[in-house]
């Protein structure tokens, strides 16, 4: 979750692309996100922690983003216009050359546990005091079974 620390000093960054190469050799894997992919884009260890990563999902980007974005993902004219202008949930996915547009829903509890939603927190509020059940996407709480 906090890659960007390590992709500030370069022992830190060698570190973490030395961890992404061999996590596969053991089996393992690892998730890097950040909020701002030029901590990745700027350094030659980032972009060779993209580069070795199997899958990757981009969310929404500012123009200045995309741009840099556009090279290190081979990305379509459509695509760089679709990732400025992406509504939340939504992006693209990237598995090995494919692309694909991916909509991303969370669960009712997923929901509960990530919403900073002031309507949707209130209705969670109610809706443990009043011993009901849970909230689902569209603010609606279900009663408890």
């Amino acid at each position: 979750d906090e890659a960007w620390q390590l992709m500030k000093y370069e022992d830190s960054a060698n570190f973490l692309f030395s961890l992404a190469k061999r996590a596969r050799k053991y089996n393992l894997g690892i998730t890097t996100i950040t909020q701002d992919v030029e901590d990745f884009m700027g350094s030659r260890m980032g972009r060779a922690i993209v580069a070795n990563a199997s899958m990757q999902i981009l969310l929404k980007q500012s123009a200045a983003a995309v741009d840099v974005l556009s090279d290190v993902f081979k990305l379509t004219s459509e695509e760089k216009k679709r990732l400025s202008q992406f509504p939340v949930g939504q992006g693209l996915f990237f598995a090995g050359q494919n692309h694909v547009h991916i909509q991303i829903l969370a669960s009712p509890t997923e929901t509960q546990l990530i919403t900073t939603n002031p309507n949707q927190v209130a209705q969670i509020e109610q809706g443990e005091l009043q011993g009901q059940g849970t909230i689902d996407l569209n603010n609606r709480i279900s009663p408890g079974m």
